[in-house]
């Protein structure tokens, strides 16, 4: 299973990979080009010490270890100006260093402030080791080895305490995303069981009345069947969309008036009592669109003046419906903000809108504009296609 910490993409992975090789390679050529040196054992003890960070992240603790066991041996097998004027030897060092504190984790967080002294009490005594003059390490010289040895694996841990941050803000938001889409889908469902089964209520009274006009009034009775007929090919595009969704389990009643788009003049006003402009314009049928696609049209006009109102202060909002013969089409325009959003929300107003164009088999676009503004785009089909 792949760290979900670890930097994703085919270059961090080429980058990953090729790490401890460039820069076991890039010692590898200093040792054999340095003067006074014990080849071709020297030459071994820096590859090993550098191909060591090909397990930086698995096992840190133990590939950090070994590649400092190695590189302390180059330092008896090298001449003591190499270390001096080295860039591949420092710069294998900070790697390893900070590729401690960056990936080690579980039961490894209490051996690296360990390897780390160790490794700072070794670079000590090595330096005092090269010194002709000194037999005890200098103030200055004791500031150096932690800041060069301490301060890389110091960078490390913030580094992963701020990735596991990150990683666990990343997991909140997808769970409150997903919360957000079960919650919309539940809502729908509601909402399109009380249209259903309104539907089938109406059938049931047409049935009723065509059976006692069918000897009388057969004229009466084939329009009360062809009523029957054209409630029932709605209802069982509602149902199919009511099936598409989950079912709240939570057992609550709507009492409010059903949301329909022959209210929509109503809800700009709502908008507009709250500071919000809004011009609203509908063309077509409004009462010839089937009741789930009218409630998912009136619930996506909903959704996008409360995302224009909440996102974008001082704006004004175009609210177009066109009902045609077989689809709706839904645009809600707004021009550009004039002052800065100062409410803070979820982000996820434009899920339910996606949630509402997907029930119905429709299409949504959703974008900036030209002049900075923003649209919402919903192609809302009256009939689904049967599979």
């Amino acid at each position: 299973m792949s760290d979900p910490r670890s930097p994703d993409g085919a270059l961090a992975v080429w980058f990953e990979r090729a790490l401890g090789p460039v820069l076991a390679a890039w010692l590898v050529v200093e040792t054999l080009r340095a003067e006074d040196a014990e080849q071709p054992a020297a030459a071994i003890a820096a590859a090993v010490g550098g191909l060591a960070l090909l397990f930086r992240r698995r096992p840190a603790l133990a590939a950090f270890v070994v590649g400092q066991a190695f590189l302390r041996s180059l330092e008896l097998l090298m001449p003591a100006s190499f270390l001096d004027d080295s860039p591949s030897y420092v710069v294998l060092f900070v790697v390893a260093t900070y590729s401690l504190g960056r990936w080690s984790r579980g039961r490894e967080h209490w051996g690296a402030p360990l390897a780390v002294a160790l490794s700072t009490s070794s670079f000590v005594l090595s330096d005092v080791a090269r010194s002709d003059t000194q037999m005890t390490p200098s103030l200055g010289s004791l500031i150096f080895a932690l800041v060069f040895c301490a301060g890389p694996w110091g960078v490390g841990l913030a580094i992963s305490a701020l990735a596991d941050r990150n990683h666990r803000l990343r997991e909140e938001q997808d769970e409150v995303a997903q919360r957000a889409v079960i919650e919309e889908r539940a809502r729908i469902a509601r909402e399109l069981h009380d249209v259903v089964s309104h539907a089938i209520s109406v059938t049931v009274l047409q049935a009723r009345g065509a059976r006692r006009s069918l000897d009388d009034d057969p004229v009466a009775a084939r329009e009360a069947l062809d009523a029957i007929e054209h409630t029932n090919a709605q209802a069982l595009g509602d149902m199919r969309r009511l099936l598409a969704v989950l079912r709240d389990t939570e057992a609550d009643t709507l009492t409010a008036p059903q949301p329909s788009l022959a209210r929509v003049e109503d809800l700009a006003g709502d908008f507009r009592d709250a500071g919000l402009k809004v011009s609203v314009t509908v063309s077509g049928q409004v009462g010839e669109v089937p009741p789930g696609v009218d409630l998912s049209a009136y619930r996506i006009v909903q959704e996008s003046l409360t995302n224009v109102l909440r996102h974008a202060p001082g704006a004004c909002a175009a609210v177009e419906v066109r009902c045609g013969t077989d689809e709706l089409a839904v645009e809600v325009t707004n021009t550009p903000p004039t002052a800065r959003a100062n409410q803070s929300g979820t982000g996820h107003g434009l899920l339910g809108v996606r949630e509402r164009v997907a029930v119905v088999g429709g299409d949504l676009e959703a974008g900036p504009t030209s002049d900075g503004g923003y649209q919402v785009r919903a192609r809302l089909p009256y009939a689904l296609e049967v599979s």
